[in-house]
């Protein structure tokens, strides 16, 4: 039996070791600890982690440890969201808060831990208190300069758009979250980032894109174990959509074999796929019977309005879609929507001033630019007249040389003229007084 165990011991930190994306040792405790909360973690949904929770939580107060008392803690929430404890829940995400609040060298724990209470919170249909825990975390990853919390917040933006059916809004937010895990140099989340917008692309019928972001995803198996599962699931829903039913089948049946399934999934998720399985083999009563264990009211009403409509069953279909719309439509969801649209605002800031410093900055050099540009065109500009003022200069040049050309010829012409005439007044002159001459020698004879 303690062979058995020290195997499984070591089989439990290898494969952690080799996933860091899901399984950090963050709280940098020693080996054995960790190997015990990573095995635990192994299987965050499983029931039997209580006892192991308790374990390490009384360990760290006798001890005086806060480290195991928050990994204690961490193993406890998940199995107190899937038994709908919500209380219990509540009271182990405030005290790891409380025990990490202070301890800015273990950010990275606390804004995983927060994140996955977003998560929770989300799921169990409490948009506005997991609005309010997503400000807090952005503000203070912000403050303290933390890219991997503002990763974790644009995240679980990512997922309350999504749970609005605002799919469009949630790929932003995700590839912003993408953005920020580069920043953090958190690749080992990428592969669930991956996975959350090969989700989305398939909600709204991108199935390539689905696709692709499920290489991305698998390409990490090797590091994340339980990377694989979540692929495949993913791709079972792509195949169905598509109508590939065969392969749907097989993905089915894959799945549900894989030992991580029970360990790694919630009720709901089981749930929704055993759904979508009973309704692809015509089994709807069935499916529709599974449809009213599922944990919330507008997971219900989702499945019941495709079930009723399989069936032929329209009326049915229309009043639990009239019922669906009106869930998403209710005062409730509207003063969430409110609470978003600050969120996004008070988020974005962040982004917007470093926007507006490279916009600043391109203005600059566009106003530069046009400054170097104008002066271009005045320059030229006064090139182009000084030329032209030459070229008129040199017209006027020529104007007036040829005008005092035809001036000079003018004259000359016109003293040729006067000399001519005054010959002619001299030649009548003498012939006139030869005249007169002759007619007084007449008069005279």
């Amino acid at each position: 039996m303690l062979k058995r165990r020290l195997i499984i011991s070591a089989l439990a930190l290898s494969l952690c070791l080799a996933a860091p994306g899901q399984i950090v040792n963050r709280l940098r405790v020693d080996k054995d600890t960790f190997t015990r909360y990573a095995w635990g973690r192994m299987q965050e949904f499983n029931p039997a982690n209580l006892v192991l929770a308790d374990s390490l939580y009384r360990e760290g107060e006798a001890q005086g440890n806060f480290r195991l008392k928050c990994l204690g803690l961490s193993l406890e929430m998940p199995v107190r969201f899937v038994q709908g404890e919500y209380a219990r829940m509540d009271s182990t995400a405030t005290e790891i808060k409380t025990l990490l609040a202070e301890r800015k060298d273990l950010r990275e724990f606390y804004f995983s831990t927060l994140h996955e209470y977003c998560e929770f919170l989300v799921q169990s249909g409490r948009m506005s208190e997991a609005v309010l825990e997503a400000r807090a975390m952005e503000r203070l990853a912000s403050l303290e300069k933390k890219p991997v919390g503002r990763m974790y917040s644009y995240r679980i933006i990512g997922l309350i758009q999504s749970y609005r059916d605002n799919h469009f809004l949630a790929i932003q937010n995700l590839e912003r979250a993408v953005r920020f895990c580069h920043e953090a140099r958190a690749e080992q989340d990428l592969p669930n980032l991956f996975i959350l917008l090969a989700q989305e692309n398939l909600k709204m019928g991108n199935f390539p894109e689905a696709e692709n972001y499920c290489l991305r995803a698998q390409e990490y198996e090797e590091f994340f174990p339980g990377i694989t599962l979540k692929v495949q699931m993913t791709k079972a829903y792509i195949y169905n959509e598509k109508g590939q039913t065969e392969s749907f089948w097989r993905t089915y049946e894959s799945i549900v074999r894989d030992p991580l399934y029970l360990g790694q999934t919630d009720d709901d998720t089981r749930t929704a796929l055993d759904i979508t399985y009973l309704r692809s083999k015509g089994l709807l009563q069935e499916a529709l019977e599974k449809a009213d264990a599922l944990g919330t009211i507008r997971a219900r009403l989702e499945h019941k309005h495709g079930i009723y409509a399989d069936m032929g069953a329209y009326d049915n279909a229309y009043s639990a879609i009239s019922s669906l719309m009106q869930e998403k439509d209710s005062v409730y969801i509207k003063v969430q929507n409110e609470d978003l649209a600050i969120l996004d605002a008070e988020m974005n800031n962040a982004q917007l001033r470093e926007e507006a410093q490279r916009l600043k900055a391109r203005n600059q050099i566009t106003i530069l630019l046009g400054f170097l540009v104008m002066f271009a065109i005045a320059f030229a500009s006064i090139l182009i007249q000084q030329w032209q003022l030459r070229e008129n200069l040199e017209e006027m040049r020529r104007k007036n040389s040829e005008a005092l050309k035809a001036r000079r010829a003018f004259q000359k012409a016109m003293d040729a003229k006067e000399a001519e005439n005054e010959y002619n007044f001299k030649l009548l002159k003498n012939r006139t007084t030869n005249i007169l001459t002759d007619y007084e020698d007449f008069l005279n004879s």
